[in-house]
């Protein structure tokens, strides 16, 4: 028996009166949890759901996602989590795309979008969450092959793809995450603010806190003063999240302590090192950065606490992982140079569900082709440069945005950058950069430029500079460059 909501069973047998979920004042014990996800197993059941239908979510983050969650894969459904926030158009692509036969979830965006497509919705309430009875929460066999989730890409170059992650694949990372990289154990609790529609939330966050039998403290929404006080009120000692969520904590006015960090999981995008440093300073807490994708069920490299780390590096592939980096043609390169990474493992997706030809583009001889530039140094580790298609280049010249924002997060007023490039007659294309302050500095746009000019050569440096209250973000809280555009001219 391999369903995934095996995790949850297992874990309402061996630690049932423990916590599972906190949520502002509620706490759900594992035998809470597992009752709850019975009963939302024969409320969709009694909805005609059974084994390999699709179930779409569209919940935030509180107890109702897990609820919904593990009571579908224990019926042998396969689960399509959703961000609730799309608008009725988007919601309707996914339904459609992914043929959802039900849809769980609240609000005038989708009932629309159900409507649009015949979907039944099922609002997704909990009647009575600390109900702990001896309702059998017992899930229907699924094969390791079974897709277990379909989770969407964000379609930054073309229509969003379902990504197929089995019972295995999301089983075998979740237990990499809880033993290997974070070593949880009863005595922890997580912090649970990142998305669970996105799939460091789901595997990092969920999968791995239920099976290892410690507490995911949720936040519906994140907000870093928020944030700080959950922390202390609930003795997070995991923070997971991405970079703009620790900067935001660093920034933070909140005057709480964050004395009960042990350890924090970094990923989404690049880690920048100055707020690596502060926030390790300050707290006292370790950090681990690493680097996946929705297609690799979350985890494919990361540093670990039995191993050096290399702050800025994503460190070293994990168990059952394989990386590389090849050039243009799918060579191999060697240390130092540049080039795409590739993956394969017990972590790879089954493929993009009813796409086979993105599918067979995307992953060559078993290499699945991420799109992201890195380099391998001959210790092993990697460091991720930029997303290819993120690339800049200037007169011939090759610039990866990432260098450039590293080099502006070093002055002291910055607090978010993103490099861009903008479109220039001469050049093809020349830098940008759209820089938002930290509250209360001052800088202009030569001091910027001339900032990075001292620490790249010079045809790295932007020519333009632009000041925002704020950067656009997915999500899941990662900077979206793509969103990114340069103020009008004004003729």
């Amino acid at each position: 028996m391999t369903n995934l909501a095996e995790t949850l069973a297992r874990s309402a047998q061996r630690w049932g009166p423990r916590p599972a979920l906190r949520h502002d004042d509620l706490v759900l014990t594992y035998s809470n949890l597992a009752t709850a996800a019975a009963d939302a197993a024969n409320v969709l059941k009694d909805r005609g759901v059974g084994a390999g239908d699709r179930v779409a979510l569209a919940l935030p983050n509180g107890p109702e996602f897990p609820v919904f969650f593990y009571g579908a894969l224990c019926l042998g459904a396969i689960v399509v989590p959703l961000n609730p926030r799309l608008k009725a158009s988007e919601l309707t692509y996914h339904l459609s795309d992914s043929g959802a036969r039900t849809l769980v979830g609240e609000g005038e965006e989708i009932a629309t979008a159900a409507r649009a497509v015949a979907v039944d919705v099922v609002a997704g309430r909990i009647e009575d969450p600390l109900r702990d009875t001896s309702v059998s929460f017992t899930p229907v066999d699924r094969s390791d092959s079974d897709t277990a989730v379909i989770l969407y890409t964000s379609g930054t170059t073309g229509p969003s793809k379902g990504a197929e992650l089995t019972h295995r694949n999301l089983a075998s990372n979740a237990a990499i995450v809880a033993q290997s990289l974070l070593h949880l154990t009863t005595d922890d609790v997580v912090f649970g603010a990142l998305p669970l529609f996105h799939v460091f939330g789901l595997t990092a966050g969920l999968n791995a806190s239920l099976r290892a039998g410690a507490c995911l403290a949720l936040m519906s929404r994140f907000d870093p003063d928020a944030a700080r006080q959950v922390i202390v009120r609930n003795e997070v000692s995991v923070f997971q999240g991405v970079p703009t969520m620790y900067a935001a904590v660093v920034r933070s006015s909140s005057e709480a302590g964050l004395d009960s960090l042990r350890i924090g999981m970094v990923g989404g995008a690049p880690m920048p090192l100055e707020v690596h440093r502060e926030f390790e300073q300050r707290f006292g807490c370790l950090i681990l950065e690493g680097y996946g994708l929705s297609e690799t069920s979350c985890v494919a490299s990361f540093n670990q606490p039995d191993r050096p780390r290399k702050p800025g590096t994503v460190g070293f592939p994990v168990r059952g992982c394989e990386m590389r980096v090849v050039d243009d043609a799918g060579n191999e390169v060697g240390p130092g140079v540049r080039g795409e990474i590739v993956v394969r493992g017990e972590n790879l997706m089954k493929g993009y569900w009813n796409r086979p030809d993105a599918t067979a583009e995307a992953v060559r001889d078993g290499w699945f082709h991420t799109g992201d530039i890195a380099t391998r140094d001959a210790d092993g580790y990697y460091t991720i440069v930029d997303r290819k298609k993120d690339l800049i280049i200037r007169g011939g010249y090759n610039v990866y945005p990432r260098e450039v924002e590293e080099a502006l997060y070093q002055h002291p007023a910055v607090a978010e950058a993103a490099v861009i490039g903008v479109p220039d007659a001469a050049l093809g294309e020349e830098i940008g950069a759209a820089v938002a302050l930290k509250p209360g500095a001052e800088a202009d746009p030569v001091e910027l430029i001339e900032f990075v000019r001292e620490r790249l050569a010079a045809y790295k440096c932007p020519r333009l500079v632009w000041f925002v209250d704020t950067l656009p973000k997915g999500p899941s809280g990662k900077i979206l460059r793509r969103a990114v555009a340069p103020p009008a001219v004004k003729n």
